[in-house]
């Protein structure tokens, strides 16, 4: 049976999960959080290039996927390159959805909220050259977005006041007022999307890429049936942290509602062959 593993920092990539469940049923879904070094988005970019490429090699190694879902913007932009020249695993990562903004925007401005790595990586300003040359970009670094993620999927909604400061650093910079599409740049924010409807302005509209890339992975699936038929495991789904994730208990409701087991998360040893504990 194939099996497909999502990764990311922390609980972003769990919004891809839930995309995923119901277009592949009954393929397990492996998940990985390098909650050691989150969030991404304040790490050095050569130092968590390597332990990307690193750690993707020890999880192929013992999770042994089908496909791997990078399900992690700042991730993609800085290592899915290297992920693909290195292992024979097809990849899938999520970029920053400007072409779709493009597409659905009337007035030419379009928004962007990302980590403040993925906005300040030229892989972006490629990304606007090429999907988005006749619009005006404007991006917002937003720090807090993904903690406010974090505690949103743990049951605590986000401030109000700090979810409008946020905001207010991408609608509030020079021609702002214009933007009528903003794209998530960052797989965290799926879990704000809701209250970011309420408390942004009521003529634009948010795009969200999960349910695209959901569909990319069961693409990959559907066209390579010698390798999906390879994978075989009897272990149930996954799900796997670097470190201990903070309000665990918390963190429980959501992973079952997904379909991770009661006995997991467990601890996924970086450390060169180790073996992930209970």
């Amino acid at each position: 049976m194939p099996r497909v593993l999502a990764f990311d920092s922390g609980i972003g990539g769990l919004g891809i999960v839930a995309q995923l469940r119901p277009v592949l049923p009954g393929i397990p879904i492996d998940y990985l959080a390098d909650t050691a070094v989150f969030p991404y988005g304040e790490q050095p970019d050569t130092l968590l290039r390597a332990r990307i490429v690193r750690l993707m090699g020890e999880a192929i190694d013992r999770l042994r996927p089908s496909v791997v879902v990078v399900a992690c913007n700042t991730a993609s932009t800085l290592a899915l390159d290297s992920l693909r020249a290195t292992y024979d695993v097809p990849f899938v990562g999520c970029v920053p959805p400007i072409k779709w903004a493009a597409d659905q925007t009337r007035t030419g401005t379009i928004g962007l909220l990302a980590t403040r790595a993925t906005v300040h990586r030229p892989y972006l300003k490629a990304l606007s050259a090429r999907f988005a040359p006749d619009c005006t970009l404007l991006a917002h670094g937003a720090r807090g977005l993904a903690d406010m993620a974090e505690n949103a999927f743990r049951g605590t909604p986000p401030d109000p006041a700090l979810l409008r400061a946020e905001l207010a650093g991408l609608f509030g910079q020079p021609g702002g007022a214009a933007i009528d599409v903003v794209g998530l740049g960052c797989t965290h924010y799926t879990f704000l999307l809701d209250a970011m409807r309420e408390a942004g302005p009521p003529h634009v509209t948010w795009l969200d890429p999960a349910p695209a890339v959901a569909r990319q992975v069961a693409r990959v699936l559907a066209a390579c049936p010698a390798l999906t038929g390879s994978a075989s495991s009897p272990l149930p789904d996954q799900f796997c942290f670097t470190a201990q994730p903070r309000n665990l208990a918390a963190l429980r409701p959501g992973l079952s509602a997904l379909g991770y087991g009661q006995d997991l998360p467990r601890l996924f040893d970086a450390s060169p062959a180790a073996a992930y504990k209970g």
